[in-house]
């Protein structure tokens, strides 16, 4: 959300691509040493390649906070004001801070069950291979089959409303830019990002999408920063409807959520732990900062407006008209790194079930005047899987997007509520209590051991937060 999710979702694929190649390019120079010193000092050297093997696996606390940073900031934060507005802006502040603290410490121990598991994979075999477990394989290995499914059912409905949302609002956006039906300019959007995925590749999507990161945040703080002059604090005070919070806690998580990256932090990190928790907090703390700016500066405009209105209308509506654009232009970058994440992850997951159904071609000898007919045949062959797992992803999003009005809201209440809370909030818990029960020597099991009450805590609250959510689709449904 901010993003999925930042994000949500991640920019992974990519980065797990990036890594590996490294890993394989530093196995390889490791293993390049003199005759001489492997008769001479066996046993030293191999000392040796481990401490540098360890040493080169691991990446950085700044990275990974980059990592994290870009992935919670995305299209969560347009949405926010509006649903924040109804609770006003110290219930809605408490809300995010309480929303924060669960998500960071669902967070937590994410990354204690995945470095366990790391641990243990790394004892049963005798080459350290880079290897990103998944939330899905963590899921299935300790909750059992029903864990695995469990966990690849909510990834899927997660990635199709998170699709959905985005097509929606990139729709919405640049309607209002450029005045094209929302139908319309959401499926160029999301057809310009695909074909840049299929066909531009991983490297040419990279770069696009850190240059597209930096600007969305450069352009969030010179909003914040014009806001503020403008008068964005005055209409600010202490009052506020508790009864309206439980509505904003959706669209709060959607905004937040950050748990995708987790299984490619610890690998980036090597398993190191004190590291990981370093990363986790600081780069969780300035999407929260970023958030309790952006809600206060917005509640504050709508507060000196006479009716009720979204917050960042009434931005768009400062006397300079290039506040309007700045706003809109934000808005469809934090659109685009999260439909970046999504279309990757997402398209990757299918990728992986397709290649089960034993979709490649096995490559066919062919005369010269027959070459450019089975070139384009063995072209379609190499990438077909690629293609129609985009396809997959791409369709029924675009589809619904363009069928159901207020698709946006709706797909985040839906993915903030009940996909992401269940994934990230529910199934690490559970898996941590089975992690508890399972008998074990290792020193990580005994540290989930010891926060079990915490972990029972953050079960109850996730659990708790699915059910208001039911509760209030149901009282919507019967109004």
């Amino acid at each position: 959300m901010v993003e999925v999710v930042c994000s949500r979702w991640s920019q992974n694929y990519h980065l797990v691509d990036y890594l590996s190649q490294w890993r394989q390019e530093q196995k390889l120079s490791i293993t390049r040493k003199p005759s001489y010193l492997n008769k001479a000092k066996k046993g030293l050297i191999q000392m040796e390649e481990e401490t540098i093997k360890n040493d080169q696996e691991k990446g950085t606390i700044a990275g990974a906070v980059a990592l994290i940073i870009g992935t919670s900031i995305g299209s969560g934060i347009p949405a926010l004001p509006q649903k924040a507005s109804p609770a006003g802006i110290f219930p809605s502040s408490i809300s995010l801070i309480v929303c924060w603290g669960f998500l960071l410490i669902e967070a937590l121990i994410l990354i204690e069950i995945n470095v366990s598991l790391r641990r243990g994979k790394r004892k049963g075999e005798e080459e350290n291979e880079f290897e990103v477990i998944s939330i899905r394989t963590m899921a299935q290995e300790t909750l059992g089959d029903w864990g695995g499914t469990l966990a690849t059912v909510f990834y899927v409905f997660l990635g199709y409303t998170s699709m959905i949302a985005y097509c929606s609002k990139s729709g919405e956006i640049l309607y209002h830019l450029l005045n094209i039906p929302e139908s319309v300019s959401g499926f160029l959007f999301t057809t310009v990002f695909t074909l840049l995925i299929s066909i531009g590749g991983t490297r040419a999507t990279d770069q696009f999408n850190q240059w597209l990161t930096a600007s969305m945040i450069g352009l969030l703080v010179a909003i914040e920063v014009i806001a503020v002059v403008v008068g964005g604090w005055s209409g600010l005070d202490g009052s506020g409807n508790w009864g309206k919070v439980p509505a904003t806690i959706p669209v709060i998580i959607f905004s937040l959520v950050y748990h995708d990256l987790a299984p490619v932090l610890c690998a980036y990190l090597g398993g190191d732990l004190p590291r990981l928790r370093a990363s986790v907090l600081l780069g969780s703390l300035i999407p929260l900062l970023s958030l309790l700016v952006w809600d206060a500066i917005s509640l504050g405009l709508s507060a000196q407006a006479d009716q009720v209105i979204d917050p960042v209308e009434l931005l768009m509506r400062v006397r300079w008209s290039g506040v309007s654009v700045m706003v809109e232009a934000f808005s469809l970058m934090a659109v685009g790194t999260s439909l970046i994440g999504t279309l990757l992850g997402f398209s990757e997951f299918f990728k992986e079930q397709l290649k089960s159904l034993s979709w490649n071609s096995s490559p066919t000898k062919t005369s010269k005047e027959s070459t450019e007919f089975f070139g384009l045949r063995n072209w379609w062959g190499r990438n077909k899987i690629s293609f129609t797992a985009m396809a997959m992803v791409v369709t029924p999003s675009l589809f619904i997007s363009t069928t159901v009005p207020d698709a946006f809201s709706a797909a985040t209440d839906i993915a903030g509520g009940y996909c992401m809370t269940m994934l990230y909030g529910v199934l690490p818990p559970a898996m941590a209590w089975a992690v508890h029960n399972q008998e074990s020597k290792d020193s990580d099991r005994n540290e989930l051991s010891r926060a079990r009450p915490v972990v029972f805590a953050v079960g109850i609250f996730a659990c708790g937060i699915v059910v208001e959510q039911v509760l209030l689709d149901f009282s919507a449904f019967h109004l």
